[in-house]
């Protein structure tokens, strides 16, 4: 699991572009309410949900169009 920080500083996207994937419900991270305070939490499959995304979305793919081409890439089996 990595916190929002994590995912930002490894995957290279911006902030308020990892929370519109969250707000379209593209990506869905985790969240633990400590008193006032809510913090999101990615587990490993989200974080390379939204590393598929972010290559897309870089390669000047629309939003919708990025998630759907970043689903079917991690349906393919990884070869080693």
């Amino acid at each position: 699991m990595k916190t929002t920080s994590e995912v930002v500083s490894e995957v290279g996207i911006p902030r308020q572009k990892l929370y519109y994937l969250e707000q379209k419900a593209f990506v869905k991270p985790e969240t633990e309410r400590r008193g006032e305070k809510t913090f999101r939490f990615y587990p490993d499959r989200e974080v390379e949900k939204i590393r598929a995304i972010w290559k897309y979305l870089r390669q000047g793919f629309r939003y919708r169009a990025a998630y759907e081409r970043a689903l079917e890439d991690l349906k393919q089996p990884k070869l080693l």
